[in-house]
């Protein structure tokens, strides 16, 4: 039901607008004047103004402007009992969707209300849409690591620079990556983003460098690689530090020369390719242990940026979740939830391993389950919901069924499925953190979630 404000020092016009849309149930309330108007309208959701221009104490047209810096997608139509054109023209161009004159015509206030409400309505779902079609997301915080990166960002991006991104899953590598593409002199190209983790090691070679036709058994047609797309704009390589080291071999070689060879072809092919790349482990690390080639390591990284972990950010978690209430509640259609001071606080003081990725959820999970306010007992209360755990006596073997296992096999896929969910679930569905846990690569893990049909919140 859309709610409608009325803002007019006369109660007879009042008491009449008010009987003809509750007649057409619409929620309305109304005030008298304009100061307390901008009160109602800073504290309060509406879907319409219908405001008075001639007030005492306050100006319509004053109302009209701080009511749109307010709120720039709130309606106004503006109502007058000495309507001329020359103050319809004026109220149009600060921004009032129409002009009625006093007294008002039924039909016509009727139909300006429900355009007035449609074209609101069209504002916010473009607004989503355009959200969910754009992957790039302002980089939100005011810490000084944040706009250090911010900084790099505008000095590397007009370059043709390789940039390596390092840090925690969830920390905001990708949005970095983004960025540097969108402020880049290759923007107009696309950005070919290729997860080195989520494809198995067999494949990844024909992923980047693409192959002929016939070149092994599924090779049914002749296939352009990431590379080749990705030529004249950008190529995002995330989770680097997961590839085999064959595929390192052929990707030093294509940034050394810019030349690539498709799988079971023999033509070299030029390629002008950026490549930005990101890695949540310790490359040097890797290099040590033999996992990480050297040279593709100093290739890569031409410029290094460290996106930080939330842990230390802290003083971005208030920005970050207010932004993230405005754009969920947003996409729900729903008024925007307020949340409490000692929410912040109690947001501020959880350990926050998945970082920004964890911090989103949970903004989601605090807007489903808690009131209009979101407080510090809801941030307690829901921050990291689990089942309870039943007391047992004895081990968790004890408590299984074995009849159900036709064979060894059986028990063993059983036991590996329901090793790996609680492993998933006690690391918060966190991949590359259960993948170190239990001592495995992220691909196979992904593998394995895959085979089981593991899904999250099941």
């Amino acid at each position: 039901m859309a709610k409608i404000l009325i803002i007019d020092d006369e109660r007879a016009i009042r008491n009449t607008l008010r009987e003809i849309l509750e007649y057409e149930d619409y929620e309305v309330e109304d005030i008298d004047n304009g100061i307390d108007g901008l009160e109602l309208i800073r504290k309060n959701d509406y879907d319409l103004i219908l405001c008075d221009i001639k007030m005492s104490r306050m100006d319509g047209m004053e109302v009209l402007s701080e009511g749109l810096a307010l709120k720039p997608d709130l309606p106004f139509i503006m109502i007058s009992g000495h309507g001329t054109v020359e103050t319809a023209v004026e109220a149009s161009k600060m921004g009032a969707f129409d002009f009625i004159s006093k007294p008002p015509d039924l039909n016509r206030l009727l139909i300006t209300v429900r355009n007035a409400l449609d074209r609101g309505s069209l504002v916010v779902e473009t607004k989503v849409l355009k959200r969910k079609v754009s992957k790039v997301r302002p980089i939100l915080g005011e810490s000084q690591p944040i706009i250090k990166i911010k900084e790099t960002i505008e000095r590397v991006a007009p370059t043709d620079a390789r940039v390596l991104i390092t840090g925690a899953n969830g920390s905001g590598k990708e949005l970095v990556a983004r960025w540097l593409h969108e402020k880049s002199n290759r923007s107009h190209a696309p950005l070919i983003e290729v997860n080195c983790a989520a494809i198995p090691s067999e494949l990844i070679e024909s992923e980047l460098f693409g192959h002929e036709k016939g070149s092994f058994t599924s090779a049914i047609k002749q296939r352009i690689g990431k590379f080749e797309a990705a030529s004249g704009g950008t190529l995002f390589l995330d989770e680097i530090g997961d590839m085999s080291h064959s595929t390192q071999a052929k990707v030093l070689r294509a940034l050394q020369e810019n030349k690539i060879t498709r799988v079971g072809g023999e033509k070299e092919i030029e390629v002008d390719v950026r490549v930005v790349s990101a890695t949540n482990k310790d490359l040097l690390k890797e290099i040590d242990a033999g996992n990480f080639r050297m040279d593709l390591y100093h290739r890569l990284s031409v410029i290094l940026i460290h996106v930080p972990p939330l842990t230390e950010r802290k003083d971005d978690i208030a920005l970050l979740t207010q932004s993230f209430l405005e754009e969920i509640c947003t996409d729900y259609g729903m008024p925007v939830k307020k949340i409490s001071e000692s929410a912040f606080e109690a947001l501020k003081a959880l350990p926050w391993t998945g970082n920004i990725r964890e911090l989103r959820n949970m903004v989601e999970r605090l807007i489903i389950l808690s009131d209009k306010t979101i407080t510090d007992d809801d941030v307690r209360a829901f921050a990291n919901p689990s089942p309870p755990v039943a007391a047992t006596n004895g081990t968790a073997a004890a408590q299984t069924d074995f009849n159900q296992f036709k064979n060894f096999q059986d028990y063993k896929d059983f036991a590996e499925r329901e090793y790996i969910k609680f492993k998933l679930e006690k690391n918060n569905w966190n991949v590359s953190k259960t993948a170190d846990d239990i001592d495995i690569q992220r691909s196979h893990l992904y593998s394995k979630i895959e085979k089981f049909g593991l899904k999250r919140g099941e």
